[in-house]
């Protein structure tokens, strides 16, 4: 019995010795498991940053293609070697083929780049600061109220069409057509400001505004085409069209200052409209001053879509299909998907414009056309997935 009891007695001392190791090694374990956790999630990370900037420099590539096989296309094609040549030996060669590049495509290409850029730019910050998947230039209005301005300028100022006397429109002022529609375009998104800040900067109360807005802009537009005659109803249809000829090197400038400044601007901030991603609290609790920045951001993109709309018209879907296309692939982080989103905007209208000039040659469509052909099915395909598709 004796030997028995000494026995029990060993078995448990062992028994101890094996619980008093295994709570020694849990601390460790936990730790182990902590620092493999971190760097499972460091590495996922720095796999997301690859995949991104491999996204950015791709689309980079793709956009320089299609923008000098945009520039070779046309009734004449030139060589794309030969385009390069007269590209860098500036506008004064004197020969036909530079008079076409430098006069008649290069700034329809390089205005196609600066429309895109700024058109999916303001579609992009539109949703962040509304943290609404619908919200672009064109779902709030502000392009029905440039066609407003427009059509103002046509039948009351005697503005005419713009560069229309081939199909006996008569361009009488087209300066006055475009300031008024950037007018009418700014007036609508300082209603949809006002409104937005007298009942505290909701986003539910912009979107209802901007849609309220762009149905009254509708209504009075269709109202005065009523009344005009048959060939002032013919100009207003005909600006209505978005058509990147219309771009001169004059307007390529204002609108690469205007859009190089909000893209500047955007990528700075881009960790603010990150925070109002997570809703109004949580931007909040890191210190964001969330009225002032969805204000500014609104600001922001109305006065890029101002400019962009009284300049070529009415370019619809670009500022809405884009951002989601880049979100579906590279996510949501706005330090990447905001400069994404404007080299494939610029990518867009690009190859529209191309296709729009050389598809049914020697007829040539609007780009607004073909981007509208291209971006209402995938406005129904969005308000079908609704959230499921906003939330993956």
């Amino acid at each position: 019995m004796a030997g028995s009891d000494e026995s029990v007695q060993a078995s448990e001392g062992t028994t101890r010795q094996a619980e008093g190791s295994t709570q020694l090694d849990g601390p460790a374990r936990s730790s182990e498991g902590a620092v493999r956790q971190v760097e499972g999630a460091a590495q996922r990370y720095l796999s997301r940053v690859g995949r991104r900037r491999q996204f950015l420099v791709g689309s980079g590539v793709a956009l320089a293609i299609a923008s000098l096989a945009a520039v070779a296309l046309g009734p004449t094609t030139i060589a794309p070697g030969d385009v390069v040549r007269i590209v860098l030996a500036g506008p004064n060669v004197g020969t036909v083929d530079a008079t076409i590049v430098w006069n008649i495509r290069l700034p329809r290409v390089v205005g196609a780049i600066v429309i895109g850029v700024g058109l999916s730019l303001a579609g992009a910050v539109m949703q962040s600061v509304l943290n609404n998947p619908l919200g672009s230039p064109y779902t709030l209005g502000l392009s029905h109220a440039a066609m407003f301005g427009a059509a103002v300028a046509i039948v009351g100022l005697d503005g005419g069409a713009m560069a229309a006397e081939s199909l006996g429109l008569g361009a009488f002022d087209p300066y006055v057509v475009t300031a008024s529609a950037f007018l009418a375009s700014m007036a609508s998104a300082g209603i949809i400001l006002a409104l937005a800040k007298y009942r505290g900067a909701s986003p539910e109360t912009m979107i209802l505004t901007g849609i309220a807005v762009g149905s009254l802009c509708t209504a009075a537009t269709t109202a005065i085409q009523y009344f005009a005659s048959q060939s002032d109803l013919a100009s207003i249809v005909f600006w209505s069209f978005g058509d990147v000829s219309r771009m001169s090197w004059h307007t390529v400038g204002i609108m690469t200052v205007v859009v190089g400044f909000g893209l500047g601007y955007t990528l700075r901030h881009s960790w603010t409209y990150n925070a109002l991603d997570a809703g109004d609290e949580t931007a909040r609790s890191v210190g964001v001053n969330v009225d002032a920045a969805r204000n500014r951001g609104m600001v922001l993109a109305s006065l890029i879509t101002a400019l962009a709309v009284a300049f070529v018209g009415i370019v619809g879907f670009v500022g809405l299909v884009v951002p989601h296309l880049v979100r579906k692939v590279i996510g949501n982080d706005k330090a990447f998907l905001l400069p994404a989103s404007a080299t494939v905007g610029a990518l867009l209208l690009v190859v529209s414009d191309t296709a729009a000039r050389t598809a049914l040659a020697p007829t040539v469509l609007p780009v607004g056309i073909v981007t509208s052909f291209v971006g209402a099915p995938f406005f129904i395909y969005l308000v079908v997935r609704g959230k499921e598709y906003w939330s993956q």
